[in-house]
């Protein structure tokens, strides 16, 4: 990571398959390449998941 006035070098952001929580009461969610299963279970409530795209930091 590159430093400039004590300030980080933006990390880059790309398009994520996540699992999502359907449950309107729990935040849960994973990233696609996090999960064990086909169709995964929420790990935080137990509901069940669907699949969404969202914007995050990259991981290599």
């Amino acid at each position: 990571m590159a430093y400039y006035n004590n300030k980080r070098e933006p990390v880059p952001e790309v398009n994520t398959m996540v699992w999502s929580c359907t449950s309107d009461s729990c935040p849960g969610w994973m990233r696609e390449s996090f999960s064990f299963e086909e169709v995964p279970k929420c790990p935080l409530c137990q509901s069940e998941m669907t699949k969404e795209e969202r914007v995050l930091p990259k991981i290599d």
